[in-house]
């Protein structure tokens, strides 16, 4: 934290000129990164979680580049424009790739405040195969037909993508990006890390039961429409997964609370 006058929040410590609101968001935003962290949900320095920033439009934070989400804190979390410029003082730049996916996104999608991006094995794995997610196992349907797919491009560098990669999107809030890995988004944090685990969950029970080599057992259609129905995490009029989040968020708290400063 730089030496300009700060306001102390219980255990943090907030720059006096930034609102609480944005504070309240950066620490949320932190702790989502430690937590990816911690279910090995990390890709060196790469890979995103965007967020808007509450009462700022078109300003969303983002990872510094360069740094491992065990070392991402409130305060150096980067404030950026859907240009991408950087907004304020930051001792570190942001990735251009992360850039493009997530400024597309959410430019495209106002209903959407997180934005998540991995290259989790299992998500890139079945992002390899031709026929992409199978529906048949208990996750998968939960999110039955909810999936969009986008062609891989290359390195997500060029502008010129992101309008079919919104395209593709449409309005949901799951993405497989082909040969490449898993996108989510959702109307909080919560909401966006329990659509991606659940795909992830999905993602790693089809490789486990298609190792065996025995013949998958179909899920009736039926089954999968109410399954995507009765999901309690995509319950519609709550804040979807918040209790999850906030499961993980205290034990996150037990054992590591440098991410608040």
């Amino acid at each position: 934290m730089t030496a300009q006058l700060q306001v102390e929040t219980g255990r943090d410590v907030r720059p006096a000129t930034m609102s609480q609101a944005e504070w309240d968001a950066r620490i949320e935003l932190a702790a989502c990164y430690r937590i990816f962290n911690r279910l090995g949900w990390v890709e060196l320095i790469f890979n995103h979680i965007t967020a808007r920033v509450p009462d700022e439009d078109g300003h969303l934070l983002i990872n510094p580049y360069g740094l491992m989400y065990r070392e991402v804190t409130a305060s150096n979390l980067v404030k950026i424009d859907l240009d991408g410029n950087i907004l304020g003082h930051s001792d570190w730049p942001v990735n251009a790739a992360g850039l493009v996916i997530h400024s597309a996104v959410h430019a495209a999608r106002p209903d959407t405040h997180c934005v998540m991006h991995t290259h989790t094995t299992a998500g890139s794995a079945v992002a390899c195969l031709r026929d992409g997610l199978d529906w048949n196992n208990f996750y998968a349907a939960q999110i039955y037909h909810q999936v969009a797919y986008h062609d891989f491009e290359g390195i997500t560098v060029d502008p010129d993508e992101k309008p079919r990669l919104v395209a593709d999107l449409g309005d949901r809030n799951l993405m497989i990006l082909r040969n490449h890995g898993l996108l989510a988004l959702g109307a909080s944090v919560p909401s966006a890390f329990t659509a991606l685990w659940t795909l992830q969950r999905a993602c790693e029970i089809q490789l486990a039961a298609q190792q065996t080599g025995q013949p998958l057992q179909p899920v009736a259609e039926q089954a999968a429409l109410q399954s995507s129905r009765e999901a309690l995490q995509f319950t519609k009029g709550v804040d979807a997964g918040r209790e999850v989040f906030d499961a993980l968020w205290r034990a996150l708290d037990r054992d590591e609370q440098d991410y608040r400063r």
